[in-house]
């Protein structure tokens, strides 16, 4: 690892950076808005921001890393509402990476979101209002308001952002030509920003997706799922 490079895709105020720059032998930070690529740099001082690229662009703009990186690492910042982008940013994340490269990743859970949902609706019941009565309690605690659940999507006071479920996950990193795709949940405790979260506490946790991709040795261009069937022995 101390020899390899890194890339923080939708940096933010760095908090990764200082135990990237531990591990990784050439760091890079990359946002789009210069503010949090300031404050990133304060957040290391001087002398460790010096050992870090920051670049001020758009997370599908990587044309100039194009086979460089050995990890690359998404944390909440796919989240773009236009799928179109998020295809077009994987597809320039994986030409990006050296052949074995790591994607990895946290994405918003749009199930989480209905789970909290389904434990709000019980708890309503439970209090003895009746199913339409629960159900507009559940969809105003819940705050469904601001959720698209058709397309995924969260809007609130003009903040646009794409909220996943898993098996999409895996199709939009499969499209852009990953493979070994790993997903896993990212727990978060109940607390007070969580509707009932006091009587909810003794239920399993809410959560974000993790996943983890890889981009196969000698692979050029994205390979559709088709192919990559089509290609395995004994396919028809």
């Amino acid at each position: 690892p101390g020899r390899k490079t890194v890339v923080d895709l939708g940096c933010g105020t760095g908090p990764l950076l200082a135990r990237l720059l531990e591990r990784f032998g050439r760091v890079i930070a990359l946002d789009f808005a210069p503010a949090m690529l300031a404050r990133a740099r304060e957040r290391l001082g001087p002398e460790r921001s010096c050992h870090v690229s920051f670049l001020h662009r758009a997370m599908h703009e990587l044309d100039d890393l194009a086979g460089q990186i050995d990890v690359a690492i998404t944390i909440n910042s796919l989240v773009m509402p236009d799928v179109r982008l998020i295809d077009r940013t994987l597809r320039s994340i994986h030409a990006s990476l050296r052949p074995k490269g790591v994607l990895l990743g946290v994405v918003p859970s749009l199930d989480a979101i209905q789970y909290h949902t389904m434990l709000l609706l019980d708890q309503a019941l439970e209090q003895g209002l009746e199913m339409a009565d629960a159900m507009r309690f559940t969809a105003h605690h819940a705050e469904h308001r601001f959720y698209d659940f058709a397309f995924g999507r969260f809007k609130f006071q003009g903040l646009r952002q794409k909220f996943w479920l898993p098996f999409e996950v895996e199709h939009r990193l499969g499209k852009a030509g990953f493979r070994g795709i790993k997903l896993n949940k990212v727990l978060y405790p109940w607390d007070e920003s969580l509707a009932g979260s006091l009587e909810l506490a003794g239920f399993p946790p809410t959560w974000d997706w993790f996943f983890l991709a890889r981009r196969q040795a000698g692979s050029h261009r994205p390979q559709s799922l088709r192919e990559d069937i089509a290609s395995k022995p004994g396919s028809p």
